[in-house]
């Protein structure tokens, strides 16, 4: 059967509108396999002997997703809250501490979860952890999400150094003041982007199937 002009062009969109569904579901395979390459690079960096802080000779992306321990005061005059977080599905905040260091400088480090009803305001005084402190924890560029501490931001405001970087206390340590929870390192998942793949290769299929169906029907009715 001879296609019409319009029977011909709406097969064309149909099967153009096919490969680019396909195109987008061969992207997320590609941004999959870069995911589980980096969540790789991580897990190794993870394993690695904690670095002692202040570094000196690390840039921060060396020391990123590694974890770190330091020694020092805690500065609580100069803490910050980050509101809106949840723990498992209760509201409250985080606690962000800068921990002087033996050179002067500082480094912010998130000391946990603490509840907070409207999830903004909190007796952070609840909260210390007295004032020299040996953390060990995991090294995550700053500022995480909207709320977070940005150190280049406060860099003018704060009477001292401030690495680029936050710590996040380890979920292992015990000691801890009652009510502040530590959180657990971050997840390494796949994300959604094999599902999305899926997805979109189904729309492909529609597609195709359902141009062939159109088609068939004109050549029965023909």
């Amino acid at each position: 059967m001879r296609l019409r002009g319009r029977d011909l062009a709406g097969t064309v969109l149909a099967l153009a509108v096919a490969a680019l569904f396909v195109r987008l579901g061969f992207w997320q395979l590609a941004r999959l396999r870069e995911r589980q390459a980096q969540n790789a690079i991580i897990v190794v960096r993870r394993a690695l002997p904690p670095v002692d802080l202040p570094m000196h000779r690390l840039e921060p992306d060396a020391l990123r997703d590694r974890r770190a321990q330091a020694q020092g005061v805690y500065d609580y005059a100069h803490q910050r809250v980050w509101s809106g977080r949840t723990f498992e599905g209760a509201p409250g905040v985080a606690l962000l501490t800068p921990l002087r260091l033996s050179d002067g400088s500082a480094v912010f480090v998130d000391r946990g979860f603490a509840s907070s009803p409207d999830a903004a305001h909190v007796d952070a005084s609840r909260y210390r952890e007295g004032d020299t402190a040996r953390v060990t924890g995991l090294v995550l560029p700053a500022p995480r999400d909207r709320g977070d501490v940005n150190p280049a931001v406060l860099r003018d405001s704060l009477p001292y150094a401030v690495l680029p970087i936050i710590v996040q206390v380890d979920d292992t340590v015990a000691a801890r003041p009652a009510g502040l929870r530590r959180w657990p390192p971050p997840a390494l998942d796949n994300g959604p982007h094999l599902s999305y793949a899926i997805q979109w290769f189904c729309f492909a299929l529609i597609a195709v199937v359902g141009t062939a169906a159109v088609l068939w029907r004109q050549t029965r009715r023909a």
